[in-house]
Order: C-alpha cells, then structure tokens, then sequence
C-alpha cells in the first residue's frame, strides 16, 4: 500500500489561528481535562505569533494529506532567541498519526532551526505524551527539566526537552 502523500506549506488561511486552536482543545480536554484556560492560552499566544511580520527568526508549517489539515508545528525564534527556538504548537490530528506527519513537521522545523542558525532548540511538553516524547528523542532531543506544576485545571508533570544541531548531526 503507497504511503499517503504529506504536504507541508507554511502559508496563512483563513481560519487556520481558529483550527489549530480547536485542534489543541479539543484533543487535550479529550485525553487530558485540560480547562478553558489551555484553549485561552493556545489562542493567545498562537494569534500574537502569528500577527508578527512573517519570515526571519519565525517560521510555521501546517501538513496536509487529501486537502485535509492534518499537523501544525511553529518555530519561535524571536521571542526565545537567548534560549535558542522554541518549538511551539506541534500536534497531528488524531486520524493523521502513525502516517509520518509529525515527524515530518519535526525534521521540517529543526532543519529551519539549523538554516537560521540557531545552535539550539526547546520545547515544553508533559509527562504522558508517550508517541511524542519518542519521536522527540528519535530527533535528538534530551529531557533536561521536569517539574510539577498545576495549570490548565489540573496537575501535570511539565517537561523540557532540548536540543542541540551538533549534537544532533552526529
């Protein structure tokens, strides 16, 4: 069976700040009872990203298979530059996973990493996200932090992982 052709693009449509958002509500109250707060927060700080100027430190890329949205990643390199980039709003869309899209959108936003120079990268995620935090790995990231916390209508182990392009080019 031929694997489903994934298209990334890093173009705006209308309503993809709304989608995405949805996306991430809906998939996180779903499995994990995150609250309104979440949604809030991913609407927020995904609009004020991407009412930026495009181009530079910034990039995104929304993956597609048969003209359907099926992943979302960003990289935030302005706001996060003395750190390196922060990987921000990575999510497949449930139907999508196990077909290649994440890690596509994952090699697709650290080679943008590697292209505007930035040695190093991060994200925050939560213990739990077992798919996730072995493709992270897969790609050369390392937990370095994790932490208690309660947000989002409830407690969660917050985790940093980061990455480094020379150590992931060996």
């Amino acid at each position: 069976m031929p694997s489903p052709s994934i298209l990334l693009h890093s173009r705006y449509f209308p309503g993809l700040v709304g989608k995405i958002t949805e996306l991430h509500a809906v998939y996180y109250h779903a499995h994990w009872g995150f609250d309104v707060s979440f949604e809030c927060q991913v609407a927020r700080e995904l609009s004020e990203f991407m009412s930026r100027p495009p181009g530079g430190a910034d990039g995104f890329w929304v993956a597609s298979l048969d003209s359907e949205l099926a992943g979302f990643v960003a990289v935030d390199g302005r706001t996060e530059a003395p750190q390196g980039a922060r990987l921000r709003w990575f999510i497949v869309r449930p139907e999508f996973q196990n077909l290649g899209v994440g890690g596509r959108l994952l090699s697709t936003a650290l080679d943008f990493c590697s292209q505007a120079v930035f040695p190093k990268a991060h994200l925050w995620t939560f213990r739990g996200l077992e798919a996730a935090r072995r493709l992270y790995e897969a790609h050369g990231f390392k937990l370095t932090l994790e932490k208690e916390v309660v947000q989002w209508g409830g407690a969660i182990r917050e985790q940093l992982y980061e990455w480094e392009l020379a150590a992931s080019s060996l």
